[in-house]
């Protein structure tokens, strides 16, 4: 199946004034989210990628130009020589497509409808969240409803506290936000080709596409209280880091690093196990 990865945009809350990195490039040990991201999809068989580029494209392109697999398998170096023990990307297909500086994501995605078109559905990511989240049973239960699209739906991030007042001003229950019944878009998509009927030109997917679908009962979530962690602040892109190098990183299903509990772990206590 087919993965679209849109990786074009600007990443204001990661940008530091000088760089033009796309947050997808900012790395979690020695390599980039947008390869997290993608070795992910290959660990479920999935490996024929789609990269929607924009804002520091030449970046993410000098990447996979360069790439070095030493860099994240061992290998054996014999009379100058490189033999790998293992490969990460030598079984990949990814499509560099350049989809405009400033378009919005559903832009990105007609501007590539052409080479997913013929497929029964695709796979699409936004490149910069991780999660542990069981992609086949993602795919599975939307193969088996009528939906145009479907999204991870995950607790929301926050760490605020929501308080109930009475009339008179006070508190009468106070609520973390992760105990609300809310649910957020957690970024990865499983998609039918019918979802571009539905994307007006210079659209955005959720706005102008996933909500008037959803309103239709064209929608499916799937719904993970497990493992998930997206890198929209240097905070949370620090923990991952700490996470990764005390060998607490539950995103990396490819591996078989320590995997915490999913439904336990949070992105503070993997950050706060590589400090002990």
């Amino acid at each position: 199946m087919k993965v679209v990865l849109f990786c074009g945009g600007y990443g204001m809350r990661m940008r530091d004034g000088v760089s033009d990195v796309p947050k997808p490039m900012t790395y979690v040990g020695p390599r980039p989210l947008i390869w997290h991201v993608m070795r992910y999809y290959a660990h479920f068989g999935h490996t024929d990628f789609i990269l929607c580029l924009g804002y520091g494209a030449r970046h993410i392109k000098d990447f996979f130009l360069g790439y070095s697999e030493t860099a994240s398998n061992d290998f054996v170096l014999r009379g100058g020589e490189v033999q790998l023990l293992s490969s990460d990307i030598q079984d990949w297909t990814i499509t560099f497509m350049h989809t405009g500086l400033d378009s919005p994501i559903g832009e990105r995605l007609r501007r590539v409808r052409a080479l997913v078109e013929g497929e029964e559905m695709f796979l699409a990511n936004y490149a910069d969240v991780l999660t542990d989240a069981p992609l086949n049973d993602m795919i599975d239960e939307f193969k088996r409803s009528d939906a145009v699209g479907s999204l991870l739906a995950v607790p929301p991030q926050s760490a605020f506290h929501c308080v109930q007042l009475t009339d008179d001003d006070r508190i009468s229950e106070i609520t973390s936000v992760q105990e609300l019944p809310l649910w957020e878009n957690g970024g990865y998509f499983v998609l039918r080709p019918e979802i571009f009927d539905h994307l007006p030109q210079d659209g955005d997917l959720i706005t102008d596409a996933c909500r008037p679908l959803a309103a239709a009962g064209r929608m499916l979530a799937y719904r993970y209280r497990g493992f998930w962690q997206p890198a929209d602040t240097v905070k949370e892109r620090t923990a991952l880091e700490a996470a990764y190098r005390a060998g607490r990183s539950p995103w990396m299903v490819w591996t078989t690093r320590e995997r915490p509990d999913p439904l336990q772990i949070t992105i503070a206590e993997i950050a706060a196990g590589a400090q002990v």
